[in-house]
């Protein structure tokens, strides 16, 4: 990945990610302008497959300064770019019982916009404690290593 616009800082918290796979999006004018400003969320964002296409619902991207009347909803859904097999395999794992597709961050790839997409599984909320303690433990000893360096 290369030239990181915006990540979800909630997806790999909420989420096991067992695998990811780069998607292109359709956007307009006066989005991607808005984008190069670094003025999109996906916080509260997600995926789903409908009519055998890719799309991403609640991935914010504010109106751009000077678009005017090319200006879009903020909140539109915008189609993914997969190709069939693709899209065929993510169905099939979405359709497991417990799977959601999820988006972790946008990215420029050359002049493309790209987002790479996880497969993940919701997490309960021991695991989540469970890893924010693994997390802090980890923190604890890598203090402890420098202040010993020192």
């Amino acid at each position: 990945m290369s030239n990181v616009i915006a990540k979800n800082p909630v997806a790999r918290h909420n989420y096991n990610i067992i695998d990811t796979l780069e998607a292109g999006i359709v956007l307009t004018g006066t989005e991607i302008k808005s984008i190069r400003e670094g003025k999109v969320n996906l916080k509260d964002s997600y995926v789903n497959i409908k009519n055998g296409e890719a799309y991403v619902y609640g991935m914010h991207i504010s109106n751009y300064e000077y678009g005017n009347i090319f200006n879009k909803d903020p909140l539109r859904d915008r189609k993914l770019l997969l190709n069939k097999r693709e899209l065929n395999k993510l169905y099939g794992q979405i359709k497991q019982k417990g799977f959601s597709l999820i988006p972790i961050s946008l990215y420029f790839k050359r002049n493309f916009v790209k987002m790479e997409l996880g497969i993940g599984k919701g997490k309960n909320l021991y695991d989540k404690r469970q890893d924010m303690a693994k997390k802090d433990a980890e923190m604890k000893i890598r203090r402890e290593i420098k202040e010993i360096n020192q």
